[in-house]
């Protein structure tokens, strides 16, 4: 993560800030018991981005209680890609994640 944080913009690199957490395992029930779970690396508002480690990728989720992912994805996208798009979605509100529903908070 340290390596992608000295790509951002300084407008990016505040909002990473903002939202960064330090890197925990948060339980996911299909397909995240046989690794102990996912790495949750940023919350905001209901929604967390989380690293999928099967996929090899980083993935924006729903969650409403700690520590659960709700929603399981298999996106093999980049940290800085993830969040360009939800601080873009938080600028703009329009919806960057395809069929999926993110609540702007």
């Amino acid at each position: 993560m340290v390596s992608t944080e000295k790509d951002f913009t300084d407008e990016l690199k505040n909002f990473w800030d903002l939202i960064k957490i330090n890197p925990i395992k948060w339980e996911e029930k299909r397909y995240g018991e046989m690794g102990g779970g996912f790495w949750v690396v940023a919350i905001f508002g209901s929604q967390i981005i989380w690293y999928n480690d099967i996929e090899e990728g980083f993935n924006v989720s729903n969650y409403s209680k700690n520590g659960e992912i709700e929603e399981y994805y298999c996106n093999q996208d980049e940290l800085i890609g993830v969040i360009t798009r939800l601080f873009n979605f938080i600028k703009s509100g329009q919806d960057t994640f395809g069929k999926r529903v993110v609540r702007k908070v």
